[in-house]
Formats: structure tokens, sequence, C-alpha cells
């Protein structure tokens, strides 16, 4: 178990962040670029005064027998300082490293007070790879060390060399442990502020959908279920006039005919952003699309499937999208295209999926040109005409086949629908040789709708 003034384990900062003294450099995986900085700095701090160290000894005390020692033990300070900054490894192997460091340096301080001062780098790689606890006895060793060796060192008594030691190892603890602290308190303060914000995210998202609830009840309440009424009266006023008066009894039909219409209008506009049924039941995306191409081949239209990729998982918001694109496409093949079989293809990629819908039908031309692309704008509907403007039963046009706004909101809802997840969509056609609509999704980690 951890002791309480063990240093704590912030997370650890993506590659390219900025460090910081508590960001666990020797971890691996976790060393940033000011952690490899700040390493290269101490590791060439202690490599130039080793290097002076051992200069010194050579210049003064190049007859003595230590020098073999001295330049043997300096040798290996450097070689295994190197390779640690070389290949940091793991937090374990850096405390290993420290060791060896630490045992070599106390034999060649004994040897050589001259090399005391080499202990600086060292104070500041303890307290980067151990508990608080553990480095400051560890830094208190060393300043100790220093101070003999100073001491030796010394023709004379000189206060200096007993107190300037400990304060500097003192000061550089103190510095250290603050800001590991306070980089921890920050850390912490960070983390409560990405909870908070995620929390209120989803608060946002709850009550939204809450309020589009209430909307869509008032706009059910205000139209369908006000329009059924009013046409439930005029049926049975119809019919209670029937036989009596059968021109008013036709009065009323034609009414309740123009709000049946009306409804079904209203109806198309609210059922724009509800989940589709076929999703709605847990189906996937694959199945919902082989299940609608199954319910579509009838009436001399033949429509396959095909999936390509791997079966993916696709946000409910993606799926439904791409099941209301091909829905919309295989009304507009069947109502316009006189086709006789139609293809969906699914493919789904690591970072994409793409939904096509083909047909063999009389394909349509862009203005001044024999084809068609088009991946932003274009038609509302695919440029078929409609042969339904005729007279109703009651001599005036049939209100279901009369020009409705809202009959040729396929494409622009399609368009809409795949902007606000980040798709588009693209439509190429040429006469006499059917077309292809294409919409396409990237998979991103949240595939939210755009404000």
């Amino acid at each position: 178990m951890r002791h309480p003034d063990d240093h704590p384990q912030p997370p650890s900062a993506s590659p390219g962040s900025s460090g910081s003294p508590a960001s666990g450099a020797f971890a691996p995986g976790a060393q940033t670029r000011d952690d490899r900085l700040l390493s290269a700095l101490l590791t060439a701090a202690f490599v130039v005064l080793l290097a002076g160290a051992l200069l010194r000894y050579v210049l003064k005390h190049g007859d003595s027998d230590r020098l073999p020692w001295i330049v043997g033990l300096s040798v290996v300070l450097a070689v295994v300082q190197v390779a640690g900054q070389a290949r940091p490894g793991s937090r374990r192997a850096g405390r290993v490293r420290l060791a060896v460091v630490v045992a070599c340096w106390v034999v060649i301080v004994l040897l050589a007070p001259s090399f005391a001062w080499c202990a600086v780098p060292l104070i500041h790689t303890a307290l980067r790879l151990l508990p608080t606890r553990s480095a400051v006895a560890l830094v208190t060793t060393l300043a100790t060390l220093v101070v003999l060796a100073e001491l030796r060192l010394a023709d004379g008594f000189d206060p200096n060399h007993l107190l300037l030691p400990p304060v500097v190892a003192a000061l550089a603890t103190g510095v250290f442990v603050y800001l590991t602290r306070e980089a921890t308190r920050r850390q912490h303060l960070i983390d409560d502020l990405v909870r908070t914000r995620r929390e209120l995210a989803a608060t946002e998202r709850r009550e939204g959908t809450l309020a589009e609830r209430q909307r869509l009840s008032r706009e059910i309440h205000d139209s369908l279920a006000q329009g059924l009424s009013s046409q439930n009266m005029l049926l049975q006023a119809a019919d209670r006039q029937w036989d009596t008066d059968p021109e008013a009894a036709r009065t009323h039909l034609r009414t309740a005919a123009s709000i049946a219409a009306h409804g079904l209008t209203e109806a198309r506009r609210l059922v724009h952003d509800l989940a589709p049924a076929d999703l709605a039941e847990g189906a996937g995306l694959a199945q919902a699309l082989a299940t609608l191409a199954a319910r579509e081949s009838r009436d001399g239209l033949t429509v396959r499937f095909h999936a390509e990729g791997p079966d993916t998982h696709l946000p409910d918001q993606a799926a439904s999208a791409l099941l209301r694109t091909a829905q919309g496409a295989l009304a507009n093949i069947r109502e316009h295209s006189g086709a006789r079989t139609a293809a969906l293809t699914l493919t789904c990629l690591d970072d994409t999926v793409a939904l096509d819908v083909a047909d063999d039908g009389r394909g349509f031309p862009a203005p001044g040109t024999g084809g068609a692309r088009d991946p932003l704008g274009g038609p509302d509907s695919l440029s078929y005409p409609d042969p339904l403007n005729r007279p109703g039963p009651f001599g005036d046009p049939d209100p279901l086949s009369r020009p409705d706004p809202l009959r040729g909101h396929g494409l622009p809802a399609i368009r809409a629908r795949l902007r606000q997840l980040g798709g588009t969509l693209a439509i190429e056609s040429t006469p006499g040789e059917g077309a292809v609509l294409t919409a396409t999704i990237p998979l991103t980690p949240a595939t939210e709708p755009a404000p």
C-alpha cells in the first residue's frame, strides 16, 4: 500500500502536451517532450560535472594508485546515466539505474571528494522516481556525503561547506514537492471541470429530449388528433344525411378527404425525425435493409441487398439516417423511374459507412447535359413526371394526388439528415441508364448531429 505522502500518480499527459514535474517522465509511454528535454538536461549536467571532476583529479593526482578505480567508476557512471536517457524503460528500471548510479557515486566520492557535486542531478532524479519519504531520505544522505566531502577538501573550517549543501538540497526538495502537489491539484481541478461539462451536456440532452417529446405531443394533439376528430364528425354527418340530402353528404365527404390530406401532410412532417420501426426493434442496419428490400420487392420491382465489409455496429443516428435514405430512394424509384430491379449496397469501412441505391429505370438528365451528378445540390426529387394529377371521385382533383410541397421533400430531407452527421449525398444518372444514389457518413467517436 502506498504511503499517504508518496507521490500521487496523475493521469499521463498525451504526447506533445506540456509536461509537469508530476508527469511521471520515466513511466513507459508517458514521457512528454518537456520531460524528455528535462531528462536530457539532467544527464548532460551529470556527465559535465563528472567529466570536470575527473579532469581535476587527473591533473592533481595523476600518479595516484586510485586513478584506475576513479576512471573506471567514472566510465560506469557515464554509461549507466546515458543508457538511462537513451532507453528510459519503466519506473522500476529507472529506480534500479538510480541505485547503481548512487552506489558508484558513493564509492567514488569516498575515493575522491571532488566528485561530490555530481549529486545535484541525482537529487532531482531521486525526487522524480521515488516516493516522497524515500526521496527525502536519499537526498539527506547525498547532502550529508557532500558536506563530508567538502570538509575533506577544505584547508580549514568554512561554514559555507557545512551549510551550503543542505540548504541547496532542502530548497530543491521543497520546490519539487510543491510543484508536484500543485500539478496534481490542478489535474484534479481539470478532471472535475471535464466531468462537470459532461454532466451538464448530459442534462441538456435529457432536457432537450423531454422538450422534443412535449413538442411532438402538442403537435400530434393540435394536428392529427384534431383532424381525426373532425373527420369522425363529418363522416357521421354524411352517414346520417346520405339518403335525405346526398349533396350535403358529398360535401361532408369532400371536406373529410381534404382534412385527411392535411393530416397526412402533418404526419409526414412529424415522422421525419422519428426512429424507423425496423431499427426500433433492435435490428442492425444490414438486417433492416434486407427486410426493406424483401418488403419492397413487389409489383414488378425486384430489390436486392448486399453488404460489404465487417459487420460494424453503427451509431443509432447513422443507421437511422441510412435506412431513411434507402426508404426514400426506393419510394422515388417505385413512383417515378419505371425500374424493374434496384440494388441496395451497404459498405462498412473503418472510418466510413456508405449506402448505394441503384436502379435500371429511365434515369434523368442534368440541365444542358446528358447525365447528372449531384453531390451537394440538385433537384428536390428525381426528375420523373408525376402522372397522378387526375380528377377525384367527387369532381375535385383527388386531395391525395394534388401537388404537395412535402411530397417532394425526399432528397432535401436526406441531404439535411446526412449533413447533420457530417455526411454527403451524391447522385449519378444518365437518361435510359438508371440512377445511382450514394450516401456516405463518417464514423467519428461521437456521431452527433450538428447544432
